[in-house]
């Protein structure tokens, strides 16, 4: 459980044969993508090239409910997000999916992912008129596509074109007035995948999402392919595929739940694989292992079969506190996570616990964890984090965007387990945190672990780099 860190975005599509209640069947994918993004959710519908849309900031069940639902009616095509923002502020225009309309007709996008030339590609359009709306990522994909369009016999022709612009990590979903079109970028950063259904087709950021609506996982989207789906089948586009996919590794330790299936390799046994190979690096006496809710859970399974050390429950989450919960005082503030996450005393008190949790980035949450585990009665608390530790920012959508933030940019090993306050402090390897998919073909991506990235990376990225002062923007001119 990490707070300096969050998820990805979510996507979910559906085409269908026949005019049905497709906002519905996006409703429940999203749900089942909720854990990708919490600040805000959206749905558009198709119905014959008239597109009808809702989204707002909130989990899916707070912006949506039977009414709204109704209102976006039937159709044949419809697309839906959950966003966390990697890019651009938390308000109500940067929801998406983005809908905008030129002279080839309407178009929907939803992303899920991060430009590393987002920049560059907004000041060029910005100077030949655009305007922008948004301060997300997902708006300069969507001029370009609009762009190429403008020249393309198709939009599948368009977004293919576009890919030659585009660099980064993105998972796209683009809906016209007939087609329903997916494509994932060369590197394939992050996941996406194809289902089937008694009348159409699916595609998801994560396979867990077809069960929710009794689909059928068919095959992930090849990194660098174009899937076109319409009423004449399916078609695949290869023109950008490379040999493998390097997709981000924290997806198997953290992001993705348990139950997706990414790139061949069940998430579920990646975090058993990581639990067992943490025993076999740091080994130590215990007593009990737990795990810190909810990605830490299977990474402590794996850590006591593979030691021997009986399994427990060690805390209780709060199921009902969500990212918009207000601590009006700072002693609250401070004492969040005894609001978030109770230990159990009688599964650790008078014992020597081990504590297995997916990450530490600031170790502000993993230091009041531990001392929850000290004020329920524990002798000993060993820490083990289920991926190495982060060395360098994320250019790619997750979270991380300067190495000021994070502890281990600050110190060593024995420096970060004296702060959290724990007996012992084990990470696991990147040479481990290489198998964790150990049915996948696929190479990873893990740059913040090693700070050697798949492509080339700006020398820096915030998270607001479309969103400045004047006297910032002046002070960059002058320099």
């Amino acid at each position: 459980m990490v707070t300096g860190l969050h998820e990805e975005c979510g996507v979910f599509g559906i085409f269908s044969n026949e005019t049905a209640d497709v906002a519905s069947q996006v409703y429940v994918g999203l749900y089942a993508l909720q854990h990708r993004g919490q600040e805000s959710c959206g749905i558009v519908v198709n119905d014959d090239g008239l597109f009808r849309y809702h989204k707002d900031l909130g989990l899916v069940h707070e912006v949506f409910n039977k009414d709204t639902l109704a209102s976006l009616g039937q159709g044949n095509i419809a697309i839906g997000h959950v966003r966390y923002s990697t890019t651009g502020n938390s308000n109500r225009s940067n929801a998406q999916p983005l809908v905008v309309r030129h002279v080839k007709g309407p178009m929907s996008i939803a992303h899920n992912g991060n430009l590393v030339n987002a920049r560059e590609l907004r000041e060029q359009f910005e100077l030949g008129g655009a305007i922008f709306h948004n301060t997300n990522d997902t708006e300069v994909i969507s001029y370009t596509i609009t762009k190429e369009r403008l020249t393309a016999p198709s939009i599948e022709v368009a977004v293919e074109r576009a890919m030659n612009t585009i660099r980064g990590a993105y998972s796209i979903l683009v809906m016209s007035p007939k087609k329903l079109i997916a494509a994932r970028d060369p590197n394939g950063f992050r996941p996406l995948s194809i289902g089937k259904t008694d009348n159409g087709y699916v595609v998801s950021s994560e396979t867990c999402a077809f069960d929710s609506i009794g689909a059928k996982f068919i095959r992930d989207i090849l990194p660098g392919e174009v899937v076109v789906i319409s009423e004449n089948g399916i078609k695949s586009i290869t023109t950008h595929c490379k040999a493998k996919s390097t997709i981000c590794v924290f997806e198997y330790i953290y992001f993705a739940r348990p139950d997706s299936v990414i790139e061949g390799s069940s998430v579920h046994m990646a975090r058993l694989r990581a639990g067992k190979y943490l025993w076999r690096e740091h080994p130590v006496e215990a007593d009990v292992v737990i795990g810190v809710p909810d990605s830490g859970l299977d990474a402590a399974l794996g850590f006591s079969q593979e030691s021997g050390i009986p399994y427990g429950i060690g805390f209780i989450k709060n199921r009902y506190i969500g990212r918009t919960f207000i601590q009006p005082t700072q002693a609250e503030r401070t004492n969040s996570v005894k609001i978030k996450l109770n230990a159990i005393s009688s599964t650790v008190k008078g014992k020597r616990v081990v504590m297995i949790d997916d990450s530490i980035v600031r170790g502000t949450t993993c230091a009041r964890i531990v001392k929850l585990l000290r004020d329920a009665g524990a002798k000993e608390v060993h820490v083990r984090i289920s991926c190495p530790p982060f060395i360098a920012p994320c250019y790619f959508g997750t979270d991380i965007d300067a190495k000021d933030k994070l502890i281990a940019c600050r110190m060593s090993i024995p420096e970060i387990c004296e702060s959290i306050g724990a007996d012992s402090l084990g990470y696991l390897s990147v040479e481990s945190v290489k198998k964790l998919a150990g049915n996948s073909d696929c190479d990873f991506c893990v740059g913040c672990f090693t700070e050697k990235y798949p492509i080339e990376v700006p020398k820096e990225m915030p998270k607001d780099k479309f969103e400045s002062k004047i006297s910032d923007r002046l002070q960059m001119t002058v320099d």
